[in-house]
């Protein structure tokens, strides 16, 4: 028995990790969507339908803002990469230093600014000013919490373990305010029960309550987690030459690009809460439509981890997506020919949500497995170039996920203003309404079939890395960072 155990233990990965300590680092994602997925997905409801800004305006304030994001990511990614590690390690930190800010700064967008002044002007002034402050906050978490992983474990199958259990807590942190959210923000329109507007109180209430709850979970990751790779003790990265491979290199310009149309569909996704509100006239069908695409996730949760094991994150990836973009032009072609009725009928709710149904089970695939492949890139960067550049890779990452998002945002109220006529002081107050309510479903239906055929053939023909050409790239990240850790042992002992 004990000639087994010394084995197994022989065997083991030096930098294993459990299931508590991936837990613990799901808590920081869970932090991170609470606040995000509420802006993401009711902060242009707010601006549209409380501060009455119109949809044009709430474009150009997402395309205007998210513009300083350029120079906003790199400068966090390039501040973090220089940051020597401490006794805390490196990124941690960060979880704490930016816990409260970012979720006080999310609190700070909802608040009701029309209540003092019915000026324009001012009312932009202030959504610029709120909006640009969480950007940066969130940005300032977000970067060294996505780094961390990188340096919790080297080994793959922790890897996945993490990515899979951040896909979790991201499904906490996001099902949280599109599954109660609905309930809260929005009242009945006098007495017609039937129609529901935003309510201001309710918005900001709700955001109080993300706010609490992400600072709550950001100092639980902190207090769970571990660095356990070592990062150097004083870094001398040269940024220049680190973005400079990035851009040469497939997989990471890949990666980038399915950053860009990820994102953005998830954003775009947002634009649903008009889709229900004033096609199928009924706000509560976006928790219906939340636990529609949230199920399967929860579901493939328990077998993605083995199955990424067994044929690759590339290869389920792309398996996925398929299924994904299949569903999502079956929903435009279904709303195309009249399968959906406005104020929707019973057959209409039950066929619409099973399309969302199945783009949920292919899309389950990329969400729980994108993280393990941003860490893949990251690995691969570095054996290409000897450069360890986590934090800087990762803040482009997000910054390509930040211009999807601006693109799905500017796009989809541009369409929403120009294609479909939304008149805010009209609409915000009205249910169904012939030619733009319908323009809406379209808007809604196409975009998504168009950009999840994308994500499936960048996964299935432009990403490199299969599990075949991983191999040699583990181990040889394994044998660097065991090399490290002996030398700064001696040293130590030294």
């Amino acid at each position: 028995m004990a000639k087994k155990e010394k084995v197994k233990a022989v065997n083991q990965h030096p930098n294993k990790i459990g299931i508590k300590e991936a837990m613990g680092y799901a808590l920081g994602d869970a932090g991170n969507l609470f606040v995000l997925t509420y802006v993401s997905s009711f902060l242009k409801v707010f601006y549209t339908d409380v501060l009455l800004i119109t949809p044009g305006n709430v474009a150009t304030l997402f395309l205007v803002t998210r513009l300083w994001d350029a120079i906003n990511d790199p400068l966090w990614g390039g501040i973090v990469a220089k940051r020597p590690p401490g006794k805390d390690g490196k990124f941690r930190p960060y979880l704490k230093w930016v816990a409260i800010p970012v979720a006080v700064a999310q609190l700070i967008c909802f608040y009701n600014i029309s209540r003092h002044t019915d000026n324009t002007a001012v009312i932009l002034i202030f959504a610029y000013i709120t909006y640009i402050a969480f950007g940066m906050m969130y940005t300032g978490i977000n970067v060294p919490f996505g780094s961390l992983a990188s340096v919790i474990t080297d080994d793959p199958e922790g890897r996945t373990l993490l990515s899979t259990f951040r896909a979790i807590g991201g499904g906490i942190g996001g099902a949280a305010p599109l599954l109660v959210a609905p309930f809260i923000i929005y009242k009945a329109k006098g007495g017609d029960s039937n129609v529901k507007v935003a309510d201001a109180k309710g918005m900001f209430t709700f955001a109080a309550v993300m706010c609490v709850c992400a600072i709550v979970f950001y100092f639980a990751c902190y207090a769970t987690t571990k660095e356990r790779v070592k990062s150097e003790a004083k870094p001398n990265i040269n940024m220049k030459e680190a973005y400079k491979a990035m851009f040469k290199s497939r997989p990471f310009v890949i990666l980038a690009i399915t950053g860009v149309l990820i994102s953005g569909q998830l954003q775009f996704a947002s634009l649903n809460q008009y889709l229900f509100k004033n096609y199928f006239v009924n706000t509560n069908l976006s928790v219906v439509g939340t636990v529609a695409q949230y199920f399967p996730m929860a579901l493939m949760i328990l077998v993605t981890p083995t199955l990424s094991k067994k044929y690759g994150k590339k290869e389920l990836a792309g398996f996925g997506s398929m299924f994904a973009a299949f569903a999502a032009i079956a929903c435009f072609l279904l709303g195309k020919f009249g399968m959906f009725k406005p104020e929707g009928d019973k057959f209409t709710i039950i066929v619409f949500m099973a399309t969302l149904f199945v783009i949920g089970f292919g899309y389950s695939f990329v969400s729980i497995t994108n993280w393990a492949v941003v860490a893949d890139v990251i690995d691969y960067q570095y054996v290409k170039t000897g450069i360890k550049s986590e934090s800087a890779i990762y803040a482009v990452y997000t910054f390509s996920r930040k211009l999807g998002q601006t693109i799905a945002d500017y796009g989809g109220l541009m369409l929403l203003e120009k294609f479909a006529h939304y008149d805010v002081n009209k609409m915000s107050n009205s249910g169904y309404i012939a030619g733009t309510s319908d323009k809406i479903l379209t808007i809604c239906t196409l975009i998504p079939a168009i950009t999840y055929t994308l994500i499936w053939l960048l996964y299935r023909f432009g990403y490199p890395l299969t599990k075949e050409k991983l191999e040699p790239i583990y181990k040889k990240v394994q044998a660097d960072n065991e090399a490290a850790a002996a030398a700064a042992a001696l040293e130590e002992n030294e």
